[in-house]
């Protein structure tokens, strides 16, 4: 006789109140039976400004005082800046001079109590209700934005804005103050009292200098550069020698000539060039050589695709095609990268034939007077 055990009991489960089910039947689980709660929000706790109006005044005066203190920082910066000039030197922390201690603190101190402003009025003075909204889809139903514009206007309505005018005063002059450090700083665009535009027109480069590799400094054969190859390159000027006799800058006006001195050098074949009319000499046997700022607002380029010749500004995708005088092909730039004409040395080294013939980086307004 065989032991047959592939039958199945008819009813196998039992449903939570003992009574038996089939198989096929779905019994719910615990879980599903009895879900937890929605536990919901807790009792509300009334803020001190809430109930006591000398606390509500107290905070007032609070907030207050510190958009004023916030303009009285924003005007000593001003005071400040015209104070202290770039150099001077206490015996401060780590060395720092007066301009840089005065104006950190004084526009630190002006932002911080600002934002310190706004978060107390935020908690201590600003309706405190406790909401809850579901999910939704992103494309809200109009009716849903309507509610949503209302409840900004209730919100602000309830914030007091309009009954509290010392709060509201003190802010919005703060805020406004606080233009005054961005208005003088507007001097540091360029050095000195005046606009020098030469200084923005011209270059360190000039005929007869090597190009030299950027960080290195060793000049670069014109027969060493491989098809396809894109060097980051400079004006050797930027490595002064004995040897080469170029004078050694310092501070500010060497960084100025090396941010503008800054080129790439590209050799592809000759025959893929297109260049303008009168820049048929420029090139050496396929090599080209551009500047490596950016015509938008002047980052640094160098990522290049050499099967067709473009290249890549990382800031804002300005995308420019090197084998076709640099035109723009892509992106915000409105003007093509300025070539730098070159030619070779009895030694075969890379110079250039003269200084680049226009403006080289970001417009500025003054480029049509040039």
């Amino acid at each position: 006789m065989s032991n047959d055990n592939s039958s199945t009991p008819e009813h196998p489960v039992n449903a939570p109140d003992g009574t038996p089910v089939p198989y096929d039947t779905h019994v719910p689980t615990h879980r599903e039976a009895e879900p937890i709660a929605d536990p919901g929000l807790p009792a509300h706790t009334w803020r001190p400004t809430d109930v006591d109006p000398k606390a509500e005044k107290r905070a007032e005066r609070q907030i207050a005082a510190m958009f004023i203190a916030a303009m009285v920082f924003a005007v000593l910066f001003v005071v400040a800046y015209f104070s202290f000039e770039v150099g001077d030197n206490w015996d401060t922390f780590a060395g720092l001079g007066a301009s840089t201690i005065t104006l950190g603190l004084t526009l630190g101190l002006s932002l911080l109590l600002i934002g310190t402003g706004i978060i107390h009025l935020a908690r201590k003075l600003m309706a405190d209700h406790e909401m809850v909204e579901m999910r939704h889809p992103a494309a809200s139903p109009q009716e849903d934005r309507d509610a949503t514009v209302q409840a900004l206007n209730d919100g602000l309505a309830e914030a007091g804005i309009g009954r509290r005018p010392l709060v509201r005063n003190t802010m919005l002059g703060a805020v406004g103050v606080l233009g005054l450090p961005a208005v003088v700083l507007l001097r540091d665009l360029a050095p000195g009292d005046e606009l020098d535009i030469d200084k923005l027109a011209n270059t360190i480069w000039e005929p007869g200098m090597r190009v030299v590799r950027d960080v290195v400094g060793t000049p670069i054969l014109a027969s060493e550069v491989e098809m396809g190859d894109l060097i980051n390159g400079t004006a050797e000027a930027m490595f002064p020698s004995e040897e080469n006799g170029y004078p050694e800058l310092h501070g500010a006006e060497e960084q100025a000539e090396k941010a503008k001195a800054a080129i790439i050098v590209v050799r592809m074949d000759p025959d893929e060039i297109t260049p303008l009319e009168g820049r048929e000499k420029w090139t050496v046997d396929g090599i080209i050589c551009y500047s490596k700022i950016c015509t938008h607002v002047g980052c640094p380029i160098s990522l290049y695709e050499r099967t067709t010749h473009h290249v890549l500004c990382p800031c804002h995708q300005s995308t420019f095609d090197l084998a076709d005088h640099a035109r723009v092909v892509f992106g915000p730039a409105a003007r093509p990268l300025p070539q730098l004409p070159l030619a070779v040395d009895d030694e075969g080294y890379l110079v250039a034939q003269s200084d680049f013939t226009e403006p080289i980086g970001a417009s500025f307004w003054e480029r049509e007077k040039l």
